[in-house]
């Protein structure tokens, strides 16, 4: 590499200023440096820019980081929902003043869980839930209070019905057994009120199933704190009933995945930053004799390599123009 090197070449004078700075008997404080000398070494990360360059890297980080949690929680919330499913949905069945000893009863770990009632079903107090899609088609869940001995009505949703061909109504809901019924249901909580939203005035239609604002359009005491998706009911219904449930899936989703991408981010935002000190090192550097050997070096191997099709291709294409 030293064969050919001129000492009075712009690099050689670089050079030799650079070995008259370092015997000199009374270095230059580092605050005394002229702010016009470019960086030598890896001096040049302790300035401001590089300062601001670093925090914006853990700025990243840690958003990468926030995000990358959120998704974990999100992951853990859908394997309990599967260990919660696999637990109570095909549970022997719980009466439901067991389940459910007072009005407002309910705990989270109750969903799903299968629960028997018996009583008497009010079609007269019978509600429409609104805005219920299935299979892309829009239609309504069917609320049924089933009054019990004791006077008490347990709210039954049971099952999904489709709109109207001509009205923002089904055409048909079939109707429940009459008598006494038994039914089997999965309970489900009370619904959080739609913002913005109303239920229609002077209709049978409400917004969602939230068990107070059921309790106060068909004015009769209710359990409040849960609901039940019908599972089966006995005696059968004489006509086919509206379309029930499919089981939940038990897919966890992409969660995982992206937890593990957001922090793959993260490391690759501090990978670009070395990549871009490492390029700048190498530019403040260029007139050291060490790193010029260094970039020979580097372009030695880089042209040993065997060149890719593309590279073939474009060397032809070049050749011919």
């Amino acid at each position: 590499m030293t064969d050919g090197f001129d000492p009075s070449s712009r690099y050689g004078r670089r050079h030799a200023a650079k070995l008259q700075r370092a015997a000199a008997p009374v270095a230059r404080a580092p605050q005394d440096r002229d702010p016009d000398e470019p960086f030598v070494g890896w001096r040049f990360v302790r300035s401001r820019r590089w300062l601001g360059y670093f925090a914006i890297a853990v700025a990243f980080a840690i958003v990468c980081a926030l995000f990358g949690m959120w998704q974990w929680d999100r992951r853990n919330e859908a394997v309990r929902q599967n260990e919660q499913i696999a637990q109570n949905y095909d549970h022997t069945p719980v009466p439901l003043d067991r389940a459910l000893p007072t009005a407002s009863s309910w705990d989270a770990d109750q969903t799903w869980l299968r629960v028997t009632a018996t009583g008497r079903y009010d079609t007269d107090a019978q509600l429409l839930v609104r805005n219920r899609v299935h299979n892309g088609q829009p239609g309504f869940e069917v609320l049924t209070p089933l009054v019990t001995a004791d006077g008490r009505a347990f709210i039954v949703d049971r099952g999904w019905v489709p709109t109207g061909n001509r009205q923002d109504a089904p055409d048909h809901v079939p109707a429940p057994p009459s008598g006494e019924v038994t039914v089997v249901v999965r309970l489900q909580q009370s619904e959080p009120r739609i913002p913005g939203r109303s239920d229609p005035s002077h209709t049978d239609q409400v917004q969602s199933v939230t068990l107070s604002d059921v309790r106060d359009k068909i004015d009769m005491s209710i359990w409040t704190g849960a609901y039940g998706q019908l599972a089966s009911e006995s005696p059968a219904p004489a006509q086919d009933p509206p379309l029930g449930w499919d089981r939940p899936s038990a897919d966890t989703g992409l969660h995982l995945s992206y937890f593990i991408q957001w922090f793959l981010f993260a490391a690759g935002g501090f990978g670009f930053l070395g990549y871009v000190m490492v390029q700048e090192y190498r530019n403040l550097n260029q007139d050291d004799p060490e790193e010029r050997e260094r970039a020979e070096e580097r372009r030695r191997r880089r042209d040993a390599k065997p060149k890719s099709d593309a590279e073939v291709e474009d060397e032809l294409l070049g050749s011919t123009r």
